[in-house]
């Protein structure tokens, strides 16, 4: 059996820049069960593919994304953080990044928003892929924009994101405060932060109905607490060490 799935945060990035078809397709040569991307809006309304709100110090390009529209934003070119030999990348379309990978693997889809009218973009193209929204599956910290998402598009799975703990947090705070924002989002799972798990935490969060993933899972000692603690799916940084955990 199966001790859980591994979700490559942003792709590969390790010989790919992060966020782009290549890191994605990397992934899927590796036999990563999917991959983590975010979304965002640009200038003019297309939901592209890019973690930052700053263009600045993370491409070749000054400036906020949201400043950008898509044909300015087909020139940035982002470079490979962990591989400076590696050819420079390109921020992608959703639509683009669906139309090569959906279907074939698990696709994490953050909506990083704020716009209030994101989720209803981003749902008319999930759309065009309902065949494979059991592959799919809606994050966001923020629960509105699940909340609208799964009105205006039903069927489709959401997960709540749930922020590293503020320094006054304990984790009875945590489990609480997790469990009642995933309900209050209607979400089937809660993304916790391997330093927000344990016994507790699980137990109390799954007594509302409600799965628990892990995110950041980066270090060996964390596997170790996942698999401890039966988390069923995992998103990391560093995929070939998790793989090699698993096998």
């Amino acid at each position: 059996m199966k001790l859980f799935e591994i979700i490559a945060h942003r792709g590969l990035t390790t010989h790919a820049p992060e966020n782009t078809i290549e890191a994605f397709q990397l992934a899927l040569d590796h036999r990563a069960d999917g991959v983590e991307m975010d979304v965002r809006l640009s200038a003019d309304g297309i939901p592209v593919v890019y973690h930052y709100t700053y263009l600045t110090g993370f491409t070749d390009t000054q400036g906020v994304i949201f400043d950008f529209t898509l044909d300015e934003i087909r020139k940035v070119r982002i470079p490979c953080k962990q591989d400076p030999q590696v050819p420079l990348g390109q921020i992608s379309t959703l639509r683009e990044v669906l139309e090569l990978f959906a279907g074939k693997m698990a696709l994490e889809i953050e909506i990083k928003g704020p716009e209030p009218e994101a989720p209803q973009i981003i749902g008319e193209i999930l759309l065009e892929y309902q065949q494979h929204w059991p592959m799919m599956e809606i994050t966001s910290f923020e629960p509105t924009l699940l909340l609208t998402i799964q009105k205006a598009y039903p069927g489709i799975t959401c997960d709540l994101l749930f922020p590293r703990s503020e320094a006054w947090m304990g984790l009875d705070v945590v489990q609480y405060l997790a469990a009642q924002r995933a309900r209050l989002a209607n979400a089937r799972a809660v993304h916790l932060h391997p330093s927000q798990l344990n016994e507790e935490v699980v137990a109390c969060v799954r007594q509302h109905g409600i799965e628990i993933h892990a995110w950041d899972v980066n270090t060996i000692d964390d596997l170790k607490l996942c698999k401890r603690l039966g988390i069923p799916r995992i998103c990391t940084d560093k995929y070939e060490q998790a793989r090699a955990f698993l096998e």
